[in-house]
């Protein structure tokens, strides 16, 4: 079976990728079903077939984006993914596992398989496998080691927010332009700073991170610029600063909004003539550096209070990303646990388990310590429950809700949808009103399909495989608003 691309091209964004996706599994059937899972959910390029004729299916194995092999092809042939890796030594597996349980590792032989997806596999756990497979192969592509788990934390999901910050990332990446990140504590704009040096030309030079708030004002010049040997009191030898450590690579700036006055107009010397001195010298230095600032002040407010040099911000804010806090983005919250706790696998520090419950009050607390305070809370659990299973009553005491208020809820990773043809999802115990359900999810993709379209209805309906006037017809009758009131 092979299905050709059908010559639509959806937007690109960080995390989309339309390279060949070849499905490799014995069952014609479960080749179909996965191919069709495929097509729904955007991905065009597909090809199917069984094991040992992945070379017949594609000219060439540059074409290969992603293989998703069938756990029972592993186990029929267990040298499949080294004949895979052989082939294609670029393109990254996910395991299609028969069941919930993982392979263990040892069995899962080849460092290109960055994910086994369990049943039922749902469709934002599918589509943040596929997002790490892209990176992964770009990786390779770039001849560079690939990211470290912590690379793209904070950045996982689905939501408009952070799929906007990930556009901009991709969009600014390749230039030189001096970057302002803006965001409450704990958002991660460290986060976004490394994935845009990741993904610069300046990816192979070092990322140099300092944080301003962090360093008293008398020690930070010498901090950013070094000093010679004598130039203060304890200066016993000389020191390179951390624009001479970050040469040809990034800088980062975090908590610029701390920096004090008269350490603002030697950085704004900097930024205009790309110069600068150590500490105790009349040497000028030239600096290949990039700059990424961040802060979770206001400064435009500071600016008017008289703490912080208009020319500088203006300076700083060529392009700003702003991250959004994780109180507007909690439908990422399952996706964000999952990120944590594979990085704590990865650590080798441990792991957990969240019931439905757990993850659904987890996803109704404000947060307002962001991915930081959920990280954190999340590696609690791992502590208190080494591989146990974390339900409800579980959960540190400010994070439970009644179970009461959950009972109508529908869990943002438990819907029924599922991307698993052989699985159909559990019926709730004290069951559902299947017609007022069926409309909150009719409901729910139209509006994410509004989202992903920003809101012109036509894209829209394209979206959802509806004639445009049927798509305008359920807007009115569930009075949804759209920003595309005249297309």
């Amino acid at each position: 079976m092979s299905n050709k691309p059908s010559g639509k091209q959806p937007a690109k964004h960080l995390g989309e990728r339309m390279d060949a996706m070849v499905i490799v599994d014995s069952d014609a059937q479960r080749r179909a079903c996965l191919a069709s899972i495929l097509e729904f959910i955007d991905y065009d390029n597909i090809h199917a077939c069984a094991p040992g004729g992945w070379q017949d299916v594609l000219d060439s194995p540059e074409e290969v984006g992603v293989f998703l092999v069938a756990q029972s092809a592993i186990e029929a042939d267990p040298g499949i993914l080294q004949s895979l890796e052989a082939w294609a030594p670029k393109a990254p597996v996910l395991v299609m596992l028969s069941g919930k349980t993982p392979m263990k590792l040892d069995d899962v032989e080849g460092s290109h398989v960055i994910e086994q997806i369990k049943r039922p596999v749902r469709y934002q756990v599918f589509t943040s496998a596929l997002q790490q497979a892209q990176v992964y192969r770009e990786s390779q592509e770039k001849k560079a080691p690939s990211h470290s788990p912590e690379l793209f934390r904070s950045l996982v999901g689905n939501s408009r927010g952070i799929r906007k910050v990930r556009q901009l990332i991709e969009q600014v990446a390749g230039s030189d332009a001096t970057v302002l990140i803006l965001g409450e504590s704990g958002t991660g704009k460290e986060v976004v700073a490394r994935n845009i040096h990741y993904h610069s030309a300046r990816r192979d030079k070092p990322f140099v991170p300092i944080n301003c708030g962090a360093i008293p004002s008398e020690l930070l010049e010498s901090e950013l610029f070094g000093h010679e040997k004598g130039a203060f009191t304890g200066a016993i030898s000389a020191r390179q600063g951390r624009f001479e450590l970050a040469e040809g690579g990034t800088l980062f700036l975090d908590e610029i909004g701390d920096m004090d006055m008269h350490m603002q107009v030697k950085l704004l010397r900097v930024l205009q003539e790309k110069t600068f001195e150590r500490v105790g010298s009349n040497k000028t230095i030239k600096a290949d550096v990039r700059i990424i600032a961040a802060t979770h002040r206001n400064l435009e407010q500071m600016i008017e209070d008289g703490k912080f040099r208009e020319d500088l911000y203006y300076r700083l804010n060529v392009f700003p990303i702003e991250m959004p806090p994780l109180r507007k983005r909690t439908e990422d919250i399952p996706l964000l646990i999952k990120e944590i706790i594979t990085r704590l696998q990865h650590e080798k520090r441990g792991s957990v388990t969240l019931t439905q419950s757990a993850v659904m009050a987890l996803s109704q607390y404000h947060w307002p310590g962001n991915v930081r305070e959920l990280a954190n809370v999340i590696e609690r659990l791992v502590i208190m429950h080494p591989f146990g299973v974390v339900d409800l009553r579980d959960l540190p005491e400010k994070y439970q809700v009644d179970p009461g208020a959950l009972k109508d809820a529908v869990a943002p990773d438990q819907t029924l949808i599922t991307l698993d043809p052989f699985e159909v999802p559990r019926l709730p115990r004290d069951g559902i009103d299947l017609k007022e359900h069926l409309t909150n999810l009719e409901c729910k993709l139209i509006k994410q399909a509004l989202d992903d379209a920003e809101g012109v209805v036509a894209h829209a309906a394209n979206r959802l495989r509806l004639r445009r006037t049927t798509l305008v017809e359920k807007l009115r009758k569930y009075g949804i608003q759209r920003a595309d009131e005249t297309t």
